[in-house]
């Protein structure tokens, strides 16, 4: 009888986020993680058909700010060991990224399934994929100047500025030592000669700027490095369960 066969090991470490505040220098030490929001300044220069860029903490509970469309709603991780699927990565529990954008004139970036309104009414709290209602939301607010024609690459543009933030959150979370993770898993990509195969096939959008996903990008959940399924001709694609399971696919929708 054949043995089994790892492939794979992803160990995920994660570390638990009690507060979020703002300073002068971006950082993570005991459950407090510190924002740079300044950094609003230099982003909005990265592109001149962007407004303004406002970076925002939303408390647990405190729902009821008004947003515009949701573009996405992110996780905080990082690779400190290997690449998607495999080796080690460090993430935060208790705080995720919402992006959402407009142009000036309040035509939305995206209007997939999502629609302006107080964020109690736009979200399904609790839920696989969304915060939970007792976590911290880093909300990033792109606004767009109103000359500016839509394109695909607007939406590409917006989704990489809010990907660029977050690289400076991660950058931190890679230095935290790995012993002081309040959990870690493991996980095993494997080949198990005896067993059934089994192949779970998940079917996403392709048509546009407004159905657009990356995958494999350099980072968990991440932007940069990522390749559209768009541009690949929306052929398909496997995945292992460690690199689904590890970000390698992220929605633009």
């Amino acid at each position: 009888m054949e043995k089994e066969k790892i492939l794979r090991r992803l160990v995920i470490k994660a570390f638990h986020v009690d507060k979020v505040k703002f300073e002068d220098k971006t950082s993570y030490e005991k459950g407090t993680l510190i924002l740079n929001k300044s950094i609003s300044k230099e982003l909005v220069k990265s592109q001149d058909f962007f407004k303004s860029i406002d970076i925002s903490i939303i408390n647990p509970g405190d729902h009821d700010k008004k947003i515009t469309n949701i573009m996405d709603i992110i996780p905080i991780s990082t690779k400190v060991l290997g690449n998607i699927g495999d080796g080690i990565t460090h993430t935060l529990t208790g705080v995720s990224v919402m992006l959402t954008g407009a142009f000036e004139d309040d035509k939305k970036v995206a209007l997939f399934g999502a629609f302006e309104g107080p964020l109690s009414k736009r979200v399904f709290f609790d839920r696989a994929g969304t915060p939970s209602t007792k976590d911290y939301i880093i909300h990033v607010d792109v606004i767009l100047k109103s000359d500016t024609f839509f394109t695909r690459k607007i939406t590409s543009a917006v989704h990489k500025v809010c990907d660029e933030f977050i690289q400076c959150i991660r950058e931190e979370l890679k230095k935290i030592y790995g012993r002081n993770a309040d959990e870690t898993h493991e996980f095993f990509d494997k080949i198990s000669p005896n067993k059934k195969k089994v192949v779970i096939i998940k079917q996403v959008g392709g048509q546009g700027a407004l159905h657009d996903n990356q995958l494999l990008p350099q980072e968990p959940s991440g932007y940069i490095g990522g390749k559209s399924n768009i541009d690949l001709g929306n052929v398909p694609i496997i995945l292992s369960p460690n690199e689904y399971r590890d970000g390698a696919l992220k929605a633009m929708t």
